[in-house]
């Protein structure tokens, strides 16, 4: 029999919260010769991953596949949001070194789309955005015609920082709203909502080509027509990829689930996303934001574009 992983809520105050969590929100947990292979090399490599640290519930699936979405800039975060697990303190000095090491993983894996992400460094005046920019010329040096998607912090807006990024002109540029502006305090309390819309809205400014990606999670306690209000600014801003996807409550210490969305939900709002303007709309429970990226890769970057990446 599979293994299965069970991803419930708890209850909290006097509010019902979800207790069954439905049938289609069961995952098998990580297993495989690939998944194990992998895992192997991001240790000896001294590597992150998003997957692990959040506890992604397409680990297995992707790992399985061989692909992985990479965290930078330690494992320790400057802020805590209610919905992540990685670690939140103080982080250790940057790693200069690190953007080639996971570099030399992607060429390892034989990759041809990665995934870039990183923790929050508020610590320093540019985010650490000097190692994203880092990373993507050494793969390109190292793994020519890789592809890279970058999910990159808000930077506090500070345009400079995300220059350094679009400079270097990863073909896709993702940063996650998360939830609506309501929930914004409650949800991530050191993030602004404007932070948010500053970036998507720079990166088109700063690189007109650039492929613009942004993700709202639901079942925080947001309404269908405040998701549908954040849709509207970011097509606004001309994102050109939204993922839509289900919150799962990494433990009891986090935001409890408010409730699952319906298959009808996601299929409904995916059609809203497309008829309001996005390229691409990624909505369903286990959806990621780097859920079936190198697909999204290949469909909207420009081959001239992807020719320069080799």
């Amino acid at each position: 029999m599979d293994n299965v992983i069970e991803i419930e809520a708890i209850q909290v105050e006097d509010k019902p919260r979800p207790q069954r969590r439905p049938e289609w929100l069961k995952v098998r947990a990580p297993q495989g010769q690939t998944y194990e292979d992998l895992k192997r090399l991001m240790r000896v490599k001294t590597l992150h991953t998003v997957c692990e640290e959040a506890l992604c519930p397409n680990l297995g699936e992707c790992w399985g596949r061989g692909t992985a979405t990479f965290l930078m800039l330690g494992d320790v975060c400057t802020r805590s949001c209610a919905f992540c697990d990685i670690k939140t303190g103080r982080p250790a000095p940057m790693d200069w070194d690190e953007p080639n090491r996971v570099a030399q993983a992607i060429k390892a894996m034989n990759l041809r789309h990665a995934v870039i992400t990183s923790v929050n460094r508020d610590e320093r005046q540019d985010g650490g955005a000097p190692i994203f920019a880092m990373v993507i010329h050494r793969i390109r040096e190292i793994q020519p015609g890789c592809t890279i998607e970058v999910l990159i912090p808000d930077f506090k807006g500070n345009i400079d920082a995300l220059k350094m990024v679009t400079d270097a002109a990863p073909e896709i540029l993702n940063h996650n709203v998360e939830t609506v502006p309501r929930l914004f305090k409650q949800v991530q309390p050191q993030d602004k909502y404007d932070w948010a819309m500053k970036t998507l809205g720079n990166a088109r400014a700063l690189s007109p080509d650039q492929v613009t990606k942004s993700g709202i999670m639901l079942g925080l306690g947001e309404t269908k027509e405040e998701v549908i209000a954040v849709m509207r600014d970011l097509v606004d801003r001309k994102v050109d990829i939204l993922t839509l996807g289900q919150y799962l409550q990494p433990s009891q210490q986090h935001r409890p689930i408010d409730r699952y969305v319906s298959l009808e939900e996601f299929a409904e709002l995916k059609q809203i996303g497309l008829e309001l303007g996005f390229r691409w709309v990624e909505s369903g429970p286990l959806v990621r934001s780097s859920y079936n990226a190198d697909q999204q890769a290949r469909a909207l970057v420009a081959p001239g574009l992807r020719l320069m990446a080799a």
